[in-house]
């Protein structure tokens, strides 16, 4: 087990947003959070890395393989972010300084946690970026976002968050602005990376089709609570809350499997 989340409950002006979350995630393995919008999955993830809004309250345990975070310091928990755990957004265009060359995006976060020099770093990033699949990396490292499309620009925000190999990676929601096929190129980048790198994984998406493509292990979740979790296929084949069966029930057969 690489990251556990128990009994997680965060209020934010009085009102309860997560009502005690129970997840786990484990390396070389995606895990995915499927639900409504305003059900607590982006919620989840932001309380992973400590981005909640001021004044929060939170209770509850999240252990980086034993490590509570809950309880970090402030500067430990810094050197958490983007170092060990690591997020992905749901749109690059906002994620993404359309003021800094990719190049400068990649190499800040190495040197900053890893200490690379100017020269390491830059070697590092090139060899990011065609680890993601970005075409003529060595250009690419050069120029901006907004010269790229925004299925590249999802592989760079990609590649920004593996900059100094993280043990966990949370996406959130990385596939919705995309179209189709490009949906399906960022998937299968995930799925590859994962298997490869070893990375935990925590998927955040609305859209089970996507479950169904890359997830090992599935979690809905409905107004803050964990409804139903199990291995991919038991959930989608055979769900046994009705919520995640109403949300199956609204997909085209043919997007599950």
């Amino acid at each position: 087990m690489t990251l556990a989340i128990t009994d997680l409950k965060v209020t934010i002006g009085g009102k309860d947003v997560l009502r005690g979350v129970d997840l786990t995630l484990a390396r070389g393995r995606v895990h995915g959070l499927a639900g409504e919008s305003g059900s607590g999955k982006t919620m989840t993830g932001l309380a992973v890395l400590g981005l909640l809004p001021h004044g929060s309250r939170v209770t509850g345990g999240i252990t980086l393989e034993g490590r509570e975070l809950l309880t970090l310091p402030p500067k430990e928990l810094n050197k958490v972010r983007g170092g060990e755990v690591a997020m992905v957004f749901q749109d690059p265009a906002t994620s993404l300084h359309p003021m800094l060359t990719v190049g400068r995006q990649l190499t800040e976060h190495m040197r900053h946690h890893l200490g690379l020099g100017r020269a390491e770093s830059r070697d590092r990033a090139i060899e990011l970026l065609r680890k993601v699949r970005i075409p003529g990396a060595a250009e690419a490292y050069r120029r901006y976002p907004h010269q790229f499309s925004g299925g590249m620009r999802q592989r760079i925000a990609i590649a920004v968050a593996l900059a100094c190999s993280p043990r966990v990676l949370i996406a959130d929601e990385p596939t919705t602005a995309l179209d189709v096929t490009v949906q399906a190129g960022v998937l299968r980048l995930l799925r590859g990376l994962c298997d490869e790198l070893g990375l935990a994984v925590l998927l955040v998406t609305h859209d089970l089709g996507v479950m169904s493509a890359v997830a090992d292990e599935v979690s809905v979740m409905k107004d803050g609570l964990v409804v139903e979790s199990g291995p991919r296929a038991r959930v989608l084949r055979e769900p046994e809350h009705p919520y995640t069966r109403t949300l199956l029930a609204s997909l085209p057969d043919a997007e599950v499997s």
